[in-house]
C-alpha cells in the first residue's frame, strides 16, 4: 500500500507534518521538490528528509511516524518531562523536524524563530515568548557560540531546562564556556537515519541500542528510519538485519566504555600520508583543543610528496603552522602533523550547519 508524498515548507510545514504524523494527510518532503520526487511512497513512510551528508551525495530518508514518535518519547524521558520548545533549526534538518515532533507529542504550541534569519536578538525575542515551566530548543555549535557572543542572548538560553546541541563535533572551549555561563547542554549524536539524536552525552536514550563493530558505530531501536527513497542498494549497504535485529551502519568510529559511546571520527576520514594512517578526525580534535582554533575544520589536500596530507582550515587569522604542528606531533606522530593553515573569511556550512567539507577540500587543495 501506498500514499501520497507532498513537498511542503514554510508556514503550511507545521500543520502538514501534523496531518502526516497522525495519518489524516500525505507523508511530507521536507522543502522544495527536488527533480525525481515520487508522488507516491510506502504506506508506513510519513515524513521524508533530504540530507547531502558533509561528503557524499544527496539521501532521502524515509522515516516512519511509529520511529519519529518513539524518539519524541525517549527524549521526553531523558528530559525529564514535556515541555515547550523553541525551533531555531532549519525544517529541512532532522532537528528542526524534531522539535515539532516533540512539540506534538507533547501538546505544546512550539515557538517559532523568525525565519528571516538566526540572530543572537531574534533568539532572545523568540525565547522570551515561551510560557511554559520546562523549556527546551536545539541549537547547533555555530549558533550556540553567536549567542554566547551577547549578554541578552545568554540570559535567554539559561531561562531552557535544557539545550540539546548536536550536528557536527563540539569543541571543547565551546561546552566549557557553556557551562561556566550556566547553560544546561546536552550533547546529542544520532542522524537523520536515527530520527535524529538517540544518544545524549554518550549514553543510548529510550530503546536504542549501540555496538562498535569492527571500530565502526552501529544503532538499533524503534528510531530507525525504513531506508533510503527509492535507493535499495544504498539502503541494503546501510541498514542490515543480525539475529532478527535491524542495525544501522552510521560510517562512524567510535569506542563504547561502560556504556558510554565516544565518537572519534568517520571511518572514511582516514588518509595515508606517506604510507602511514592519519585519523583526519583525531587531528581535528587537537587542533580544536588549541587557543583560537575552536572552529578549525581539518580536511586532507594531495601531496605530490606524501600522497595525502592534512589541511587547516580556520577563520583564525595568524595561527602558527610550527605550534599547530608541534601539538599535533605530540598527541598523534610527526606523520600526522598539518602540512598548511588556510585562513578564511568563514567556514563553508551545509544547510543543516555542518561544515561542508566538499568546498572545503577545494579550498585546501595546494596552489599550482
Amino acid at each position: 500500500m501506498t500514499r501520497p508524498l507532498r513537498a511542503v515548507s514554510g508556514p503550511d510545514f507545521v500543520p502538514a507534518l501534523r496531518a502526516a504524523l497522525d495519518g489524516s494527510g500525505p507523508a511530507v518532503f521536507a522543502g522544495e521538490a527536488p527533480a525525481g520526487l515520487p508522488a507516491e511512497v510506502a504506506r508506513r513512510v510519513s515524513v521524508v528528509v533530504q540530507s547531502s551528508g558533509s561528503s557524499g551525495r544527496p539521501k532521502r530518508v524515509a522515516l516512519s511516524a511509529d520511529a519519529l514518535l518513539a524518539s519524541a518519547a525517549a527524549s521526553e524521558s531523558a528530559l525529564g518531562g514535556p515541555g515547550q520548545w523553541l525551533l531555531a533549526l532549519p525544517t529541512t534538518y532532522i532537528a528542526g523536524i524534531n522539535v515539532l515532533v516533540r512539540s506534538a507529542a507533547a501538546d505544546t504550541e512550539p515557538v517559532i524563530l523568525d525565519p528571516s534569519g538566526f540572530t543572537a536578538e531574534r533568539f532572545a525575542e523568540a525565547a522570551a515568548r515561551l510560557d511554559q515551566p520546562l523549556r527546551f530548543t536545539s541549537l547547533v555549535p555555530t549558533q550556540l557560540h553567536r549567542l554566547l557572543e551577547s549578554d541578552a542572548a545568554t540570559a535567554a538560553l539559561r531561562r531552557f531546562d535544557r539545550v540539546l546541541l548536536g550536528g557536527q563535533a563540539t569543541p571543547a572551549a565551546l561546552l566549557e564556556l557553556a557551562t561556566e555561563r550556566g547553560i544546561r547542554v546536552t550533547r546529542t549524536y544520532g542522524s537523520s537515519e536515527t530520527s535524529g539524536g538517540c544518544v545524549y552525552d554518550g549514553v543510548p536514550i529510550g530503546s536504542t541500542q549501540v555496538r562498535i563493530v569492527d571500530g565502526e558505530i552501529q544503532l538499533a531501536g524503534p528510531v530507525l528510519a525504513e531506508g533510503y527513497l527509492d535507493d535499495p542498494e544504498r539502503t541494503d549497504a546501510t541498514f542490515l538485519v543480525d539475529a532478527g535485529q535491524h542495525w544501522y551502519r552510521t560510517g562512524d568510529a567510535g569506542t563504547l566504555v561502560d556504556g558510554v559511546l565516544a565518537v572519534t571520527g568517520r571511518l572514511d576520514d582516514v588518509i595515508i600520508s606517506g604510507g602511514l594512517k592519519v585519523s583526519l578526525g583525531e587531528v581535528e580534535a587537537v587542533v580544536r583543543s588549541l587557543p583560537g582554533l575552536g572552529d578549525a575544520v581539518v580536511v586532507a589536500a594531495p601531496s605530490d610528496e606524501w600522497g595525502e596530507t592534512p589541511v587547516v582550515v580556520t577563520t583564525a587569522d595568524g595561527a602558527s603552522l610550527e605550534d599547530v604542528r608541534a601539538a599535533v606531533a605530540e598527541a598523534l606522530g610527526r606523520h600526522a602533523a598539518p602540512a598548511r593553515i588556510v585562513s578564511v573569511a568563514g567556514i563553508p556550512q551545509l544547510s543543516s550547519g555542518k561544515p561542508d567539507r566538499v568546498a572545503l577540500r577545494l579550498l585546501a587543495a595546494p596552489p599550482r
